[in-house]
This record gives C-alpha cells, structure tokens and sequence, in this order.
C-alpha cells in the first residue's frame, strides 16, 4: 500500500493557511511535491502532529518499524562481525591483525559513524528525512561490502571508518522519522524496541561468524570475507522496502509543504477507517525552509541547557560500557579462557538474548511506570551488576560460560537503558534540530565513550592481567551510576505526551 496518495479526509482540520505564502522552489520530498510550492515565512495553523498522535497503532507503522528500525539490526550485525572475527582477523592467512589494529578498526568505525552523525544529521533537518535515510543506508552497503574486499590493515579500517559514517548518518535520520511517525501513547515501547533489535543484528552476525569460520564448511580465509556480505545483503533489500515510507508530515509542515503533509496523513488515516476521531488541537507555525546552526547552538546550551546536560551523560556512559566491552569481548575469551575463534559466536548468542529480552520486557513500563524512574533504574541496576561481574572476574570465579551468564544479566538492564538514552536525546528538543541534535549527542557520547573504550580495554587486555580488565569495568559502572543519579534529578517525565507538548517547535506562534 502507498501512504499518502488517498484524498484529504473533510472531517480533519487540513492546515489552513494564515497569512499569504510567500513562495521559494523546495526539494522533491514524495511522488506529490513536484506540484508544491514551498510555503517559506507562511503562517499556517494545523492539526497534522495531533492526528498522527491519534491514530491507532497499525500496519503503517508495522512498516515504519521492519523498514527503518532495520539500522539497528545492521549496526549490530557488522559490531559482532568485527568482535567474532577479531580471531581469525589475526591471522595470517586473513589480515595479520594485531589487538591494537583490531581495537583501532573499531575505534574508527565509531569516529566514522559520529562523522556521519554530524554530517547527515544536518542534512537530514535540511533536505528532508526521506532522503537522507536513502542516502545514509547506500553509503553503509557499498562500505560494508567493501570491507570484505580489505586487502591490508589500512584498507581494513578505511572501510570500517566509511561503514561507521553510513551507520552514524542513519541513526539521525532513522530516530527522528521513527519519532515523528509513531503515536506519542506508542513512542517509548515503540523506540526501546526497535533500538533492542540491535541485538537480533548480533544474533546473526555471531550465527554467521560460526558458519562461515567453521573449516569443515568453507576456508575461514574466505569466510571472513563474506561475513561482510551479510549486511550488505540485507541492506539491499530494505533499500527497496523504504521506498514505500513517506516523508515526516511533521518535517514537511515545518519546511514550507503544508499540502503534500496533509496528503501523506490523509493517506495513513485511510487505512484505518474504523478510528475514534476525538476533537483535534491545533497549532501554528510559521515555517522555514531551515534552521540556522547559531538557533541550534542556542537551543542545546541556553534554551534546553539542563537537558542537554542530561542527553550527554545518558549518551557518554551508555557509549563507554556497550562499546568498551562488548568490541573486546572476543579478545576476552580468547586472550583469557582460550576460546578458539570459530567458537565465539556459541557465547555470543546468549549474550544478545539478554539484550534483546531487556527492551522487549521492560520497553512497556517507560510509557506506563515512567521515563525518569525507569531509566535511573535500568542505569544503575546496569552499573551494580557490572560492577560484581567486575569483581568476580577479577579474582577469576569465572568461567568462560558464567561470564557469558553474568553478560546476559548486567546487559539485560543495560540494553533497555542504552535505547532509553536514544529515546530521550530524540525525543526532548524541537523538530527543526531534532536529527542535528541527535547527531550531536550521538558524536560527543561516542567519542567520549566510544571511540575510548575499546582502545583503552584493548590496551587493558594486551597486559595479560585480569585486574587491569576489571578495573575498566569498574570505571564503566561508575560512569552508569553517574548517569542513574543525572537522570532522577533533572530528567524529563516525556511519557505519552507529544514531540510539540515536550519541546515546541522553533516555529511555534503564540
């Protein structure tokens, strides 16, 4: 079914417009803006974001969730890839990696992704989300497959950097379509989950790691080769699914296409004829065709300065402890219980269970219990339980299959937590710089976490001392009890109301 194509429904208010269009020619947003005129500086009263918050939950957004939420499982699948094939990457039948090269390689995919956060992130709120999350996921499988044709150490990382930006490019497009589309009742549940299928990505790259390292199926020099492919692959097929989602009415509304956003909500009203249509509040706006980086900056450290506050320290810590461990864990069970390469995968499954179980069990309490209890919640209960496995670990209790047991509890917490600190970093500032933003604490959180984390563990590892490892899994529970407590005192109470009522929009006329 094509979204936005049936006619206006009259019972709806469609946005009116106030004051005389002053017109500018705009971008091809859909199969419909060829015939609209941009709209720049109209005053425009609408009722478009409260009726997308009215609609029931459906088919549509069944799509919006399989066709975009496909980042995560992407992201998750070349993270594993890179972590279960660090062993055979080592080899030098393979690349002839050593721990520092492997630790650099992932350190520059996140540097490449939070290049592309910044990148795509404001092309994103200025030429539209539909076309920027075509473009990010066409950058992310020509670089993911050329990954597979690395012939030393340098291409190798150039290609992981390249794959990261595509990555990073799509978690700011991807969030604020996801956010703009899904019912504000729908939004918490929705986005935990979706950012949980990350770990259906590490299922399959460590299901895949095993196949295609195993000698008794394919030459393991090869099989690393096409474990890339994987991805590529995937990414193929929902570039053709994506075709079918519209572009954010909430972004078209803002920028000067007022008609072609009521077409596109009309279209999604169609397929649920049997709705409650309850009285519509209406806001208007006077639109733009963009949002100046200075109104940006003046938002995020003036306007926003305590939420900012808290969207970095959700995002830094959360970056740290899923990156820091989870790129080294192969080296972990290698380095330190000798667990043959082709073999990882076997602990790599259960630990993505444990991520996965996290959002899908606990998603449904941060619309109905709360987002400022049940993240400081999902925060600290990450750190405590790191911390024991920390101290466990340290005076080696254990074995190579409890440790992957005590991952499976720690990251059962932590998993909601990590998709709880995108939800709020997109989810509590205005539509006009909400992928930009995205961006911003997506790339600080990183670098700041991420791109730190694995070269410090790696470096921990190399020492051969369990101490020195479980002292950097200290410092990641600290920094998630930091967060837990930023949380409780300044975070947002954002559940079931909508993206205007959180933050209204730049363009918001009293």
């Amino acid at each position: 079914m094509t979204y936005g194509a049936a006619p206006a429904v009259s019972r709806h208010l469609s946005p009116r417009t106030v004051t005389d269009p002053v017109p500018d020619t705009g971008p091809d947003t859909g199969p419909d803006a060829r015939a609209n005129t941009r709209q720049s500086g109209t005053v425009t009263e609408t009722d478009i974001p409260t009726r997308l918050d009215a609609l029931p939950f459906g088919r549509f957004h069944v799509l919006v969730i399989v066709a975009l939420g496909i980042t995560w499982i992407l992201d998750g699948l070349e993270v594993t890839l890179a972590g279960a094939l660090a062993g055979e990457l080592k080899q030098g039948a393979a690349l002839g990696l050593s721990n520092a090269q492997i630790g650099l390689a992932g350190s520059c995919y996140l540097a490449g992704a939070v290049a592309g956060a910044f990148f795509f992130g404001w092309l994103t709120d200025r030429l539209g989300r539909k076309k920027l999350f075509t473009i990010t996921l066409a950058v992310y499988l020509a670089a993911t497959a050329a990954t597979g044709l690395s012939w030393d150490a340098f291409s190798f990382i150039a290609f992981r950097f390249l794959t990261g930006a595509g990555i990073g490019g799509e978690y700011t497009a991807i969030n604020s379509t996801i956010q703009e589309l899904i019912p504000a009742r729908f939004r918490g549940w929705t986005d935990l989950l979706i950012n949980g299928s990350f770990w259906v990505g590490a299922a399959m790259g460590a299901g895949g790691s095993l196949v295609l390292l195993d000698p008794a199926i394919i030459n393991p020099a090869l099989g690393w080769r096409l474990a890339f492919l994987i991805g590529a692959t995937i990414g193929l097929i929902i570039l053709l699914m994506r075709i079918w989602i519209p572009e954010s009415p909430r972004w078209l509304i803002t920028h000067g296409f007022p008609q072609e956003a009521d077409r596109i909500v009309s279209g999604i009203e169609a397929a649920f004829p049997d709705r409650r249509h309850a009285p519509l509040r209406t806001i208007k706006l006077r639109m733009r065709d963009h949002t100046p980086l200075r109104d940006v900056a003046d938002v995020l450290f003036n306007t926003y300065r305590r939420r900012t506050l808290v969207g970095l320290t959700l995002m830094a810590a959360q970056a740290f402890f899923y990156n820091a461990i989870f790129f080294t864990y192969a080296l972990v069970l290698t380095d330190f219980y000798s667990i043959p390469s082709d073999q990882v995968g076997w602990y790599i499954l259960p630990f993505a269970l444990g991520n996965v179980l996290g959002p899908i069990l606990l998603g449904r309490l941060f619309d109905t219990v709360g987002r400022k209890i049940m993240i400081a919640s999902t925060y600290a209960l990450s750190g405590i339980t790191l911390a024991v496995t920390a101290f466990l670990f340290s005076q080696n209790l254990l074995t190579a299959s409890s440790l992957t047991m005590a991952w499976m509890i720690v990251f059962f917490f932590a998993s909601a937590a990590a998709s709880s600190a995108y939800l709020t970093v997109s989810e509590i500032f205005p539509l006009e710089i909400r992928a930009l933003a995205i961006a911003f604490f997506y790339a600080i959180g990183t670098a700041v976490g991420g791109i730190a984390g694995p070269l410090l563990f790696g470096a921990l590892i190399d020492t051969g001392a369990r101490t020195s490892v479980a002292l950097g899994y200290v410092l990641g529970a600290v920094l998630m009890g930091f967060a837990a407590l930023v949380q409780a005192v300044w975070g947002v109470p954002a559940e079931r109301r909508s993206l205007e009522d959180l933050s209204r929009p730049l363009a918001f006329i009293d």
